[in-house]
Parts: structure tokens; sequence; C-alpha cells
């Protein structure tokens, strides 16, 4: 609805009206003494009837006085000009079918008569608006004109006059209530409890008319709860955010304590209480001490007042508690990531020297999480949380800016990373039992004012993420060469991620033979991506980001699936080897569901288990028994045989190795290279006799030349792949090296 203009009804209501005052100090605002009420109609028959039955009637001790427009134009000229009119009778239908309507709206949003009461009325009821309009433009009645008897007229008429004296009563009031409405309007700003309480006092005192003395607003919870001075002014004024109980006028502070504790308000003959509370939340009071009876108009404004003031309250509520929503995490009660953000970017505008921003990540959270359940993890999570709240000087900001990663910001000497990772050195106590934990830093200086909180905060992630690859349970700083590095990971992300999408990865298969008999026994599935420009992109260079960005999760399903159904062909032209193996990161062997997507791919290409060999890392095996152990064991069950992949590389255990049910060892190509130097043969020989000795078969990868078959052939390795027996090839190849592989087989067998 726009704004009232000057000449609107509330200014000529009282225009020629004096107010008087009454001794008790409350204003007595005289009554306009007739009824204008407007006939718009196009029909003089109808203006004739209505002069009849109203002009020069009486109505609750006011006479009607009536005024004609026989067009829509006419009334608006009318309307613009009359600033007072009570009602208006008006035609739906005039000089079109809907000129009645855009009266009504005229009448609502540009001549400003808002209070003025609108009865609608037409000849032909298939017009009559619908419930919605009646609702939208405050529409007081709708009648046809055959309904408007004399009688039916005046009752219509008396009753929406009654609805305009109404609501002149409220406007007028609205007079006496101009500052509330004004403090209400202040009060919706965000601010604090206090300063809330504050204004509170400032207003009342603005209304009552007395000096913002002995006023005194008190806060706490019902039924015996601690209550708190929050706001004070005058000689009250030095016992704020001081118990309630410090008063030392007991009976200020006993009216204050029935006033929250009976949840209303009391007006004495020398003061008042006021009880401004929202139910289940904030709970507040406040003591008027006016030396005078309050008249009946002030307990009314009062009572507005405190209406008013507890809307107020109650959005002062919201206000807190989307604030501590959108700023605190709800599990520690710390400051959240986006709080976080916005405390670097006030270090940063107040000048950052010396500061420092610290990421620390708890290693191995997951595993808690899988192993422990999340209860145990979360109360892990505050363990943590204390132990540095605990230790770390008050001046440093603590935060917890995602699942098992907290934030810290201070000057750097009070957040140097080995002072925080001595911190974390000492078991926890979780849930009654020490809990020894591992966490990784990234670190970065706040030293440039061009940079945004985000900013850092990325930077600091960066040297976190690096820290995970190189320095597990160590720190990193960051430096711009790292940002640079993450910039050219984030490049080759998305051209893999366009390139999946776009087809252009590839598999390639690599023969894997028997040492002693040569003959065909496997094939490896190994991704390939060839660019745009025809060069080949190192698998070295791309899976560690698929694998850090989760798409290798996506990834491996589709090697996974287009493996199996290579096999099928194979198959199908009778050139199949034993087996199929295809790689599995760590990320995927975690992923959900990672067993029946296995088998979802074995039954589109209608292979048995047997069919299929999973080449795992010995970071999978890292994992646990508890985590590995149950999977192996659900897969090898099907048939899937198991090969431990790059042996030796790793974080090698023989435990493991013993545990889990595994069918083959790969001997890395790094050992398998040193086969012709001196002393080089050792590894190989070790992992040789290790898997002979578990019962397991031992493959090794990186076959060049004759004379490495042959020196793993004497030392009992049992398979082998590598250049010599094959390079990796696309399926074309593939199959035209397998045809004349079997060509041969067939004439060395003839022969």
């Amino acid at each position: 609805m726009t704004m009232q203009p000057d000449n609107s009804p509330d200014e000529f209501l009282f225009a020629d009206e004096s107010a008087s005052e009454h001794a008790d100090g409350a204003l007595s605002l005289g009554a306009p003494r007739i009824w204008t009420v407007m006939v718009i109609d196009d029909d003089a028959d109808v203006h004739q009837a209505t002069r009849f039955a109203l002009e020069g009637a009486v109505l609750f001790e006011r006479r009607i006085q009536l005024m004609h427009a026989h067009s829509a134009a006419q009334a608006r000229d009318l309307l613009m000009t009359q600033p007072d009119i009570a009602l208006v009778l008006l035609d739906v239908v005039m000089e079109t079918a809907d000129a009645g309507l855009q009266l009504v709206d005229f009448i609502r949003n540009v001549s400003g008569h808002r209070t003025s009461r609108i009865v609608l009325r037409t000849g032909q009821p298939g017009y009559a608006p619908e419930l919605e309009t009646l609702l939208r433009y405050d529409i007081n009645d709708y009648k046809t004109k055959s309904e408007l008897t004399h009688h039916k007229l005046i009752t219509t008429v008396a009753a929406a006059l009654r609805s305009y004296d109404q609501l002149c009563t409220i406007e007028a009031s609205r007079r006496g209530l101009e500052l509330i409405v004004q403090a209400s309007g202040a009060f919706l700003e965000p601010q604090g409890l206090s300063n809330f309480a504050a204004g509170v006092i400032t207003q009342m005192a603005a209304i009552l008319g007395v000096r913002p003395e002995g006023l005194v607003c008190a806060q706490g919870e019902r039924n015996g709860g601690q209550y708190r001075v929050l706001a004070a002014a005058g000689h009250y004024a030095p016992l704020i955010d001081q118990p309630l109980d410090a008063l030392y006028d007991q009976r200020v502070s006993q009216l204050l304590r029935q006033c929250l504790e009976e949840g209303r308000s009391q007006y004495g003959p020398n003061e008042s209480v006021l009880y401004l509370g929202v139910k289940g939340g904030l709970d507040m009071a406040a003591f008027v001490s006016s030396n005078q009876v309050l008249s009946e108009v002030d307990c009314s404004l009062l009572d507005v007042f405190c209406v008013n003031l507890n809307a107020c309250l109650r959005n002062l509520a919201l206000v807190q508690r989307l604030h501590t929503e959108a700023y605190v995490d709800a599990l520690l009660r710390l400051p959240n990531r986006t709080k976080f953000i916005e405390d670097i970017n006030q270090v940063i505008q107040t000048g950052p020297g010396g500061h420092s921003v610290v990421l620390v990540d708890v290693d191995d959270f997951a595993s808690v999480n899988d192993m422990m359940g999340h209860a145990y993890a979360d109360l892990l999570l505050h363990a943590i949380a204390h132990r540095l709240k605990s230790l770390l000087a008050a001046d440093i900001v603590l935060a917890r800016v995602s699942g098992n990663t907290f934030g810290l910001l201070g000057l750097a000497d009070k957040v140097a990373p080995k002072r925080v990772l001595a911190m974390l050195q000492e078991p926890l106590q979780v849930a009654g039992q020490p809990h020894r934990i591992s966490a990784t830093l990234g670190v970065c200086h706040l030293d440039d004012t061009s940079s945004s909180g985000a900013d850092w905060l990325k930077n600091a992630s960066i040297a976190l993420k690096q820290a995970k690859r190189e320095s597990r349970g160590q720190f990193v700083f960051f430096s711009k060469e790292m940002a640079s590095l993450a910039r050219s990971r984030a490049q080759l992300l998305s051209n893999l991620h366009t390139a999946f999408d776009q087809d252009r990865l590839f598999l390639a298969f690599q023969p894997q033979v028997d040492l002693q008999t040569q003959e065909l026994i496997g094939l490896e599935a190994l991704m390939r991506w060839r660019g745009d420009d025809g060069r080949m992109v190192p698998p070295d260079t791309f899976i560690p980001v698929a694998e850090q960005s989760g798409l290798i999760i996506s990834l491996g399903d589709w090697v996974m699936q287009t493996a199996c159904l290579t096999m099928r062909r194979l198959l199908a032209m009778g050139m199949a080897p034993r087996r199929m193996a295809v790689n599995v990161s760590v990320v995927q062997f975690q992923s959900p569901g990672f067993v029946e997507r296995v088998y979802a791919a074995l039954a589109s290409a209608d292979l048995t288990g047997e069919q299929l060999e999973l080449e795992i890392t010995e970071s999978v095996a890292m994992l646990g028994a508890g985590v590995v152990e149950p999977i192996l064991t659900t897969l090898r069950e099907r048939g899937i045989s198991v090969a431990i992949d790059d042996f030796g590389t790793g974080y090698s255990s023989l435990a493991y190795l013993e545990r889990l049910p595994l069918d083959r060892i790969k001997i890395d190509k790094a050992f398998v290279y040193q086969l012709s130097t001196p002393g080089g043969p050792r590894i190989a020989e070790m992992i040789t006799q290790l898997g002979n000795k578990l019962g397991l078969r031992v493959l090794a990868e990186g076959i060049e030349d004759d004379a490495t078959w042959r020196a793993l052939q004497d030392m009992g390795c049992h398979e082998g792949q590598g250049y010599f027996i094959a390079k990796p090839m696309e399926t074309a190849v593939l199959t035209d090296w397998l045809a004349n592989r079997r060509s041969l087989q067939v004439a060395g067998s003839g022969g």
C-alpha cells in the first residue's frame, strides 16, 4: 500500500478540532460531526434512491452527508480533493466491466483512503469479485442492487460506519503511539540484548514524559533462575550487569522478581513494572518510577508498548538464533567456517602483521567414524576442541572449518605449528578412555592485505593438502609456488572431467604370463588419457588428482565395466586369458556400494568371479584389517582374486599379508629394474620368498629383457609382465596380438 499523502483523512479528521487536556493528562480528541458517504454509480436512479434513503439521516449521533460521482473519472477527481470519506458505495460495473474494481485500486493505492469503508453494488450478480480481491482491497461488503432495500441499505451503511469509526479510533491512538512505532522500528535493527534493554528505557521515558531515571531491565530464566540487570539509567546505572539481588532497594528487586516469575505487568500508585517476555525464550522486565499515578491512557500506551516490544523481542531472539546458526558450529559451539573467514577479514582490515592461519586436520578420522561410530567420533572432536581451547591463549580464534578440521587464527608465535602439535601429543580422554591422535597442519602467514579471508583460508587448505600428501602428521607452510601448482591441478581436474564426459579416456591392456610355461594368464586393464593435442597424459599425473577429487570413483566404475565387457568380447572370440586384472584405489574401496558395483560389472558382462582380479595398493590394506578383511572375504567368496600391487613401495606390513585374504603379490618394477645392479636382486628375492612362504603367487612388473625374465624365473617368481612380453595395447591392437600369439602357438605345436 502506498504512503499516505499530506491531504490524508488523518490530517482532515482533526484539522478543525481542538484537543483538550484532562486533569489526568490524557488527551480528549473531538469527533467529526458528519459522516461523508460517496456514491459512485452511472445510474441516476441509484443516486436518487440513495438520497431518499440516506440524505440527512443520523447514525451514531452523526449526520450523513452524500457526495455523488456519475463516472470513474469524476470519482477520481473527488477522491483526490476530499480528505475524509467514511464510506464509498461503488457500482462494480460502470463504463466497463472492470471499471469499479480499477477504482477500488485507485481508492486504496493512489488517493490514500486507507480507512474508508467500501461497499460494492451491482445489478449483475455474475460480476461478483473473487474473495481474494475482497480481502486484498479491504472491501467491507458486496451486495446486489436488488438486495439493498431501504432497510438493508441502512443496515449495511451502519455496519460500515461503525467499522470506520473503530478504525478512526485506532488511528487516533496511533498518534499517541508514534514514539512506540519509531522505537519498534529501531528495535528491529540487529543489536545485542543489552542494547535492546537500553532502548526500552529510553523509549519508555519518552512515552511517559519522565526522565530516564529509576528504570531497570532484568532478564533471566523463570522458576528461580538467576536474574541480572541488563540496562539501567540514573542512579541505577552502576548496577548494570550485576545480579538482581545487588539492587539496594529491595522493594524494586521484589517487584521485578515478582513480575518475571508471574509473567505479567504490574501497575502501582507510584511505579510500574512492565513484563516483556517470549514464551520459552527471552524473559525481561522493566521498572518504571513515575512519582505519579498513571492514567488509564498511560496504562494503555504501556500495554501496547509491551505488545510491540514482545514482537521486537521475538525478532531479536530470531536474529540471535539465525546469527548462531549462521556463525556457530552446531556440534562444538565454536565459530564455523563462515565466522572464521570474517575473523580473518577483520584481522586483515586492522593490520595482519604477525598473524597466521593454521588448519589442524585430524588424521584417519574417517576410520574412527567407521570403527567406533559417529557418537564416539563426536566425543573425540569435543575432546580436541577442549584441549586446544584450554591450552591456546585467550586471544586466539579457534573454529571448526569442516568435519575434522579446526582453524586457528592468531599471532604467529602463539599458533606456531610445532607448538600446536605439542598440544595434541598427550592422549585425549574420550568416553573415559585415553585416545591418541595424529594431526596434520597447513599454515600460512597473513602478509598480504589485498587477499580476502576466503583467499587465506584457501591458501591454508592448499598447504594442508600438500602436508597430507607429503608430511602426514607434520605441517607445511604455504608458498606462492604451491598456489601455482594447486591451480595447475585444478585445471588438470577440469580437463579430466571434460575428457571423461567426452569419451577421451580409453583402456589399454598389458598381458601377464606364466614365467615357466609362457602361458598367457591375464590382462591388466590400464586407464589412458590422450589429450586434445594427441599427446598422452601420464597416469601418475592425472590419477592422483582424480583420487583427491573423488572423481576416481566414477572413473573406476567405468574402468571396471569396460574391462569386464572387453573380457566378454575376448571370450566370444576364443582369445581370453584366465582373468582380467583391474586396479582399485583406496578411495574406490572405501566408497559406499563398492562390492555391489563390482558384482554389477560382472553381471553386465556375464562373467564369473574367477575371471576378475582386483589389484589393491598397500594404502588400501593399511585401512585396517577390521575394514578391509570383511570386504575382501566377501569378494573372494564370489571367486574374485585379490592382488597386492606395488608391494614394498608403501607402508608394508607383514601382519596384513598374513591376515588378509590375498592371492597374489606384485613386485614393483622399481625392484625389478635393480636386478642387474650389484646387490640389486635382494629385495625381489625377499618378496618372492615371502610370497612362496605365505602360499601366494608372485608376479613381477617391468620385465624388459630376457635376462630379467631368467633371473626372476630362477628365484622362483611365478608370473610377469613388461615391455619384453608386450606393451599396454588398445583393444584393436590387443586382438591382433592375441591372434598372432595363438597362430604362433598352433604353428609351434604342429612343428
